[in-house]
Formats: structure tokens, sequence, C-alpha cells
């Protein structure tokens, strides 16, 4: 829509505009007249209000002869929005109609579609105000105000597109100078400012766009300092920025991912600093360089960063101990640059291992319980064994897993709620053979495929990995305690682990039928590694997600089972030990105790493995 603005007609709203702007600075309602041409326009408190300005129509000539004529021409001049701007414009025609006889209810009939139409293109322009702060959209809204008050002051339509106007300039300033302490950099984290501006602004018009985008500007504005604090390495004056933009727009995630960036990069920062640290810790006086980054690290980190502990434990073990501490996560470097899987150490230590006396669900592979002692402490991934490191190992080497050679392995069916065969499925799926992610267990690999990772892995860090023991796994799976579950007995808390409970539903809408009652895991199928918080000995889902390969041999008991923890090997074996409950086991199954044997080349969708490091 174009909107009109005839001869004088800007000069006419400058001037109102100025005798509006000095009647409302007066504490006091105030009345004063103002003379423009023929006209005048009277202002006083109430006035002040709407905002309004007077307009008198243009002279009119109607043709005796022919008032008909003029009724056809004002029809037309109201069709193409001509509405009030000249003598031949709808209104004005209208108005002169009005006083010839015959033509007063087609006169009042017109003057009503014309007022319509005239609230219509003003609540037009008042878009355009609150979208673009268009000042041609301002003055045409004023104009509209000014000629519809003309025609029907009392109209409650009128009434309120005046009111209307009014509040559109009130909160048109408030935007402008909401901006200027925008531009101006007072933003308003401590009160007032651009802020408190805005505000004002939605307090009166919810969702109102500019005042919208202001506050999102000022929360940009905010994050920016926060930014560039970090990068001044002030990460505590980075958060409290990242607090003020929190309050400024809840629901947003603009404000989240902003502090998960900065967060990254602190952790950069600090991860930085603690591997100079690390480094230099085997050097001359590099316990003093340890020492001086372990204090630049304290100065930015969070209290209790687990990266300065980490540190910090380096130092005391490097002052008085020597190399590993039970409890240290840590990775290998591999060839090219790349980094192994993420181990945890585990203390060395005893335990009872096999079935508990008492345990109904226990079977006679899992007995005699019997004594096993580690001398040594040993690394066990944190993890089970991701598709993307596996990838890794692929990538580097063109190995073909068994399921790949053989062109099939054993998926989940959601139509039949089985595993079946299924063609074209290898370490590259997930559990119905779709393409699985990186973060997700591998699947589909045999125990020599696993063997075969470990080997690589070995020469490609120059230290010892391999599959676990089934001692090792059971040591890690109590983790000090002797219950038949982690948690003890009954119904996992939550958040344990990906296990069958009886609030898991499949995309199909299936139930388990031998379940932990009232649990659920939001899982159907396995989770990505390390989704569940790990046990207390920091390793993530021994008792769920996937089961997986032992190094040991299948025996039918544990009569004559190595004392010492090491694997049960007998060369050539065909059948090994699998270990863990899956994210598709029954409750029996995810005790510590439970134990299953599985042909060397056997490839499922519930089955993966993880890696043991020696010391």
């Amino acid at each position: 829509m174009r909107f009109r603005e005839p001869g004088l007609r800007s000069i006419l709203v400058a001037a109102l505009l100025c005798a509006l702007v000095l009647a409302g600075c007066r504490d006091e309602p105030v009345a004063s007249q103002v003379e423009i041409g023929d006209g005048s326009v009277t202002i006083s408190g109430d006035d002040a209000v709407v905002a309004a300005l007077n307009w008198t129509p243009p002279a009119v000539t109607l043709p005796a002869e022919d008032p008909e004529a003029a009724l056809v021409q004002a029809g037309e001049a109201l069709a193409a929005d001509d509405l009030y701007a000249t003598a031949d414009s709808a209104i004005p025609l209208y108005l002169g109609l009005a006083s010839v006889p015959g033509y007063e209810r087609a006169s009042a009939r017109g003057l009503q579609r014309a007022q319509a139409r005239l609230l219509e293109l003003g609540a037009q322009a008042l878009v355009e105000v609150d979208t673009l702060d268009s000042a041609a959209g301002m003055r045409a809204a004023h104009e509209f105000a000014a000629v519809a008050r003309y025609l029907a002051p009392g109209d409650p339509a009128v009434v309120a597109y005046l009111e209307r106007v009014d509040q559109a300039d009130r909160l048109r300033e408030l935007n402008r100078a909401a901006e200027r302490a925008l531009q101006a950099g007072d933003l308003g984290e401590s009160g007032g400012g651009a802020l408190a501006l805005f505000r004002q602004v939605l307090a009166e018009r919810p969702g109102q766009p500019r005042a919208m985008q202001g506050m999102a500007a000022v929360e940009s504005a905010m994050i920016r300092r926060a930014e560039l604090a970090a990068e001044a390495a002030d990460y505590r004056l980075a958060s409290e920025w990242l607090t003020h933009a929190a309050d400024i727009r809840p629901g947003f995630p603009t404000v989240e991912d902003a502090r998960r960036r900065l967060e990254g990069v602190r952790a950069a920062h600090v991860r930085r600093l603690r591997d100079e640290g690390v480094d230099a810790l085997p050097r001359i006086n590099g316990v003093s360089v340890a020492r001086a980054r372990l204090a630049q690290i304290i100065a930015i980190a969070e209290p209790g960063d687990p990266v300065a502990n980490d540190l910090r434990e380096r130092i005391d073990r490097a002052v008085h101990y020597g190399d590993f501490r039970p409890g240290q996560v840590f990775t290998d470097a591999l060839e090219g640059g790349a980094r192994g899987p993420q181990m945890i150490v585990l203390p060395h230590g005893g335990f009872m291992m096999g079935a508990l006396p008492g345990d109904d669900d226990a079977a006679d592979n899992e007995r005699p319980r019997h004594g096993v002692r580690f001398e040594r402490g040993f690394a066990m991934g944190v993890r089970e064994v991701s598709v993307g490191e596996f990838r890794r190992f692929v990538d580097a080497t063109g190995y073909q897993s068994r399921a790949m050679r053989r062109g099939f392995s054993m998926a989940y069916d959601e139509r039949t709620g089985n595993f079946l065969r299924r063609s074209n499925v290898d370490w590259r799926s997930d559990y119905v053979g779709r393409p699985a992610g990186d973060t997700m267990p591998v699947l589909h690999v045999s125990a020599k495929d696993a063997q075969a990772y470990v080997d690589w892995l070995s020469a490609q860090s120059g230290h010892r990995y391999r599959l676990p023991s089934e001692a090792e796994f059971e040591y890690a799976f109590r983790s000090g305690s002797s219950e038949r579950f982690p948690w003890g007995e009954g119904t996992p808390p939550e958040g344990t682990g990906n296990m069958t409970g009886a609030l898991d539903r499949s995309p199909s809408g299936r139930r388990w039928g031998n379940a932990f009652p009232d649990y659920g895991d939001g899982y159907w199928g396995p989770a990505p590694t390390g989704a569940f918080r790990p046990n207390s000995w920091g390793v993530h889902d021994l008792a769920g997600n996937v089961s997986e390969w032992m190094a040991d041999c299948w025996h039918e008991n544990y009569r004559r089972a190595p004392e010492d923890g090491s694997a049960w090997i007998n060369p050539g074996c065909r059948n090994q030990v699998i270990r863990g409950g899956s994210w598709a086991s029954s409750p029996a199954q995810t005790r510590a105790s439970w134990r299953a044997l599985a042909q060397v080349d056997t490839t499922n969708a519930r089955l993966g493995f993880r890696v043991v490091r020696e010391l």
C-alpha cells in the first residue's frame, strides 16, 4: 500500500506533533490551541492520550444537475483507496453529497465504508510501524486518525484505533530510546538501560516485533562481552555475562549454546595447560613448570575441575610415586596423531568370583564361588568400543569383518520382535540393520574381529591391549561390592543403565515380557556409549547396553580356574565367554555372575566388546 502525503500535509503533521510534545511535557493536563490555516487543533491532557490531529475536508463543488456522477466518482475513489487527500477523494465527495436532497442515505453508507477502509489501512500502517519502524507509516497512521476522528469521534472502533496510534507513538519512542542506549553500550544488566526500556515496551505490547528484536540484540551484546572475557581468559566474568543474558529470553537456546561454546573454549584451554604440565613432568625442573601450569588452571577453572585434579595428582605421583594410580583415566597416542579408547586404571586387589549363595537365578556354570586376586592393577575401557573407534581401525587396515565376508548378521526385527538373519548387516550397522552413528557401541563383530582390533591397537600404541578376562570383567562389574546387581536388589535406580525395563517401549509399542518392574531407560536398542552414569569405579555399561566378548574360552564351571585373574584359554577353542547384560537381556542375565558361551564367529545386535590394557 502507498501512503499519500498531499501538499502541506507533512508540515501540518510536524507542527501538530510539536504541539503534542509541548503539551505532554507538563505535569498537569494543559489546553492550548494552535492555528493552522483555516483550522485549529486543541491539545489537552485527554487529547494527548490519543495523539489526535484535526482534518478539514477539502472544499467540494458538486454539479447541481448531476449528483449521481459525484456518487459514482466517490465509489471509484473508494475502490482505489483514494479516501481523503483531495476534493476528488471519496470522503470529501460523500460529505458533499450528504447535503444533497435524496442522497443522504447513499452518503452515509459510503462514509461508513470509507471509515471502515480508513481504519483498515490505519491498522496496516501500524503493523508497518511495528515491524519496520516506518516513519511514513507513522505519518499515515496519524493522518488516518485525524480523518477518522473527524468522521466519527465517538465510534468505538475509531476510539480504539486512536488509542492504538497513541500507543504506537509511545512504543516507538521507547524503542528508539532503548536502541540509543544499546548503541551507547548501556545494556542494563544491573537495571535501567536498553533492557529496561525494551521490557517496558513488551509489558505494554507483549511480542512487539521491534522490542523483541531489541531484546535479542541486548542478549547478543551480552554474549559478545562474554566472548571477549573468555578471549582474555576471564571465564568467571564470561559466566557472569552469560548469566545476565540468560534472564533476557528464557527458553531460547542462544545463551545455552554460547555457554557450551565458551565452556568448550575454557575446557580446551584447561586441557592445553594440563598437557603442557604433563609434558614437562619428565624433564629437568618439570615439576616446577607443571606446578605453574596447575596454578594457571586453578585461576580459570571451576572449583574441583577434574583436569586440575588430574594434574595435581600427576605432580604428586611424579614427586612421590611414579606412573599410574587407581582411577586414573587416560588415552594412548596412536600413530598418525589419533588417540586410543579412553581407559581407566582399576586397583589391584581381590574378590570372590561366582554366584552368591542362595542366588536362585544362578546356573552351575557360575560355580564354585572362588577367590581371585590381582597382584597388579590394570586399565579397562571406560566404555564399549564405539563404531567410530572400530572405523578408524578398518580405515587404517582395510580389515574385513566376519559379517562383511559372509554378508549377513543377526539383527532385531521390529515386526516379529525377534532376532533374524539379515543381509548386508555388519559392524557399520545398528541393532536393526540401519547405518550406525560413530558414538554407538560397535555391534555385529565376532570374537576374532575384536581380537584383530586389540592386536592393531597394541601395534599402534606400543602397549599391550587385549580383551578382558572374565575375572577382570566381574571384578570391575562388582567394583568392590558383593551384590547380585551393581545397585543391590530390586528395580534399578533411574539412570542406572540400558537394560530391559517394564516401562520401555519399542517403536511399534512392544514391551518386554521379562523386565525390571517400574524401570525405563528411554532406549529400545543400544544407547550411545557412556550415555548412563558409570559405576563406582568409573566404568560405563558393564551391566547393560551390549553384552561383551571375553578372552576366556568357555568352561562349564570354575573348577581349576586361574586364581590370578588371567584369562582361562585353551588353544584353538571354538567357544568363548560373553559377559554383561544387554539392552535385550532378562534381569537374570544382568547379574554380576552371569556368563554364557558363544561361538567365536557369532555376530548379532546384542554383542560388542571393550578392551583392557596392561600397565
